[in-house]
């Protein structure tokens, strides 16, 4: 038997779920190509693809829900442009510094 012994983080819930054999071999190339476990790989799947659908959901409720007269005003601010005229500094990369 293996003395390894792996130190989980308080509160981890141990999941259990079915793979075909095709999603089993890839899962285990890319843990092997990788260098982490297969529990590593599933952990961070499922992390990147929960954050993604939390981002699609508040996607959706930012769409869904008219901007305010505050944050219309701020739209036009950024329309103003640059803040100073810098027309005068294209010579200074000119300059012949022996004058």
């Amino acid at each position: 038997m293996d003395d390894c012994m792996t130190i989980y983080p308080l509160r981890m819930t141990m999941l259990s779920f079915r793979l075909d054999d095709e999603e089993f071999a890839a899962l285990q190339r890319w843990a092997d190509d990788l260098g982490v476990h297969r529990s590593t790989l599933l952990r961070d799947a499922v992390r990147m693809h929960l954050n993604r659908l939390a981002a699609e959901h508040d996607a959706e409720r930012w769409a869904a829900l008219p901007l305010t007269d505050g944050e219309l005003a701020l739209a036009a601010i950024a329309d103003w442009g640059p803040a100073d005229d810098w027309k005068d500094w294209a010579d200074a990369t000119d300059a012949d510094p022996s004058r």
